[in-house]
């Protein structure tokens, strides 16, 4: 479009010149006008679409009529926000087109729900949504996945500032500080404390034991300064695992020992984040308005084999309603954990808030927005992540599916 306003532009004044020198120097002009424009703004099919700075109107979303979690992924030609050259933030590993992931069908479809419109994510409006507040997300490298999702998209409006990294790089905190909005992680595998079983020669076995009496500590020990906690956690809960009551020991998930109570994974999960509930609601020195979001199991698509067998991800487009199974593992678990948030609702203290942030069914249909082999992991050649998603990709629209669900709650 600007090279044929440029073409133009000098075809009208092209008419006017009279002599040769003077029309050699308007072309020279055009052309020095357009190598500019080139250079500075150069054309990129994945260019962000910067419509979030538009007039923001108040959507309106009625959750009696509308179930976000219901729905469909529509073709959107618009694309995402940010790209994975705008955003400096990403982290390497899920940065799939810098490591030569040939198509880029998966960043051009939006999650349409049911009887609703869900409003496409402002960053700008979010960060007046909670400004003045900390947000903090509590679960294992998924639950930072979604929060370098979010930093990508709000970094459209604000640079933060990185205030805080830990010496293993779990931990993060970001800083918009003309929003006064903290943005963290508190790395958990489990929520409650976990120990790791060793060899003698010290090395792990991959067998842990788990204590539903004890809460991590990291996530705990930040919790009292949180006004918005998004919980999640599972991934790592697919192996052998003790659970325990204090000195009691409750069951197991995954040994097939013989007099040992076989614990279901849909069992486990229930345990663990029941006991992670608890505690938040029996904070007492946590903020009386604190407000916890369940993010609800974020599902693989391993197909022909596992991550340490040869399973890869490989499919460029989504699935359909019809093509998922509403009866499978992963919806199992987000019953369960829905269900621990039901229980403790009647019981929360003065004004803490509990809600569910469900993505699982919709996530179930986007097999195609994981790195697979694109993550660049170099000790780790012949394994494919289809746990973890790209960015951008799909597992931006768990913002929108945020910010939808913080506008009900002023």
């Amino acid at each position: 479009m600007q090279r044929w306003i440029y073409h133009q532009t000098c075809g009208k004044k092209s008419k006017k010149v009279t002599t040769i020198w003077t029309l050699a120097l308007y072309l020279l002009l055009c052309i020095t006008l357009f190598s500019i424009t080139f250079f500075l703004f150069p054309h990129n099919s994945f260019n962000p679409i910067n419509d979030y700075n538009v007039l923001y109107v108040e959507p309106q979303l009625n959750f009696k009529d509308c179930d976000l979690s219901k729905g469909q992924w529509i073709r959107d030609e618009r694309g995402s926000l940010y790209t994975n050259f705008s955003c400096p933030t990403i982290t390497d590993s899920k940065n799939c087109l810098k490591h030569g992931r040939p198509n880029t069908d998966f960043l051009f479809w939006r999650w349409k729900p049911e009887g609703c419109e869900l409003p496409r994510f402002n960053p700008k409006a979010f960060l007046d949504l909670v400004r003045g507040k900390k947000m903090n997300f509590i679960g294992d490298s998924v639950a930072r996945n979604h929060m370098e999702s979010l930093l990508c998209l709000l970094s459209m409006e604000e640079t933060p500032k990185d205030i805080y990294k830990d010496a293993d790089d779990r931990n993060r905190i970001w800083y918009f500080r003309d929003h006064d909005f903290t943005l963290s992680t508190s790395w958990t595998k489990f929520l409650v404390a976990g120990f790791e079983r060793t060899h003698a020669n010290k090395t792990g076995t991959g067998i842990y034991d788990l204590d539903i009496d004890k809460i991590d500590e990291q996530w705990a020990k930040d919790l009292p300064n949180t006004d918005i906690a998004i919980v999640s956690a599972g991934h790592w809960l697919f192996r052998p695992i003790y659970i325990h009551r204090g000195d009691e020991t409750i069951g197991c998930i995954f040994c097939n020992l013989p007099n040992m109570t076989q614990i279901s994974l849909k069992e486990g999960f229930k345990l663990v984040f029941s006991a992670a509930f608890k505690h938040i609601n029996g904070c007492h020195n946590c903020k009386d308005n604190l407000v916890t979001l369940l993010r609800t199991f974020s599902p693989t698509h391993f197909e022909n084999g596992t991550w340490n067998t040869g399973g890869a991800c490989g499919r460029t487009i989504p699935f359909r309603v019809d093509e998922i199974s509403q009866q499978s593992s992963d919806m199992e678990i987000r019953t369960s954990q829905i269900e621990q948030v039901d229980g403790i609702k009647g019981d929360s203290l003065k004004k803490k808030k509990f809600v569910v942030l469900d993505v699982t069914r919709a996530m179930l249909m986007r097999p195609d927005g994981h790195p697979n082999s694109y993550w660049g992991n170099k000790w780790m050649k012949g394994f494919n992540d289809c746990t973890h998603w790209c960015l951008p990709g799909p597992i931006d629209a768990w913002s929108e599916f945020l910010m939808a669900l913080l506008r009900q709650l002023r």
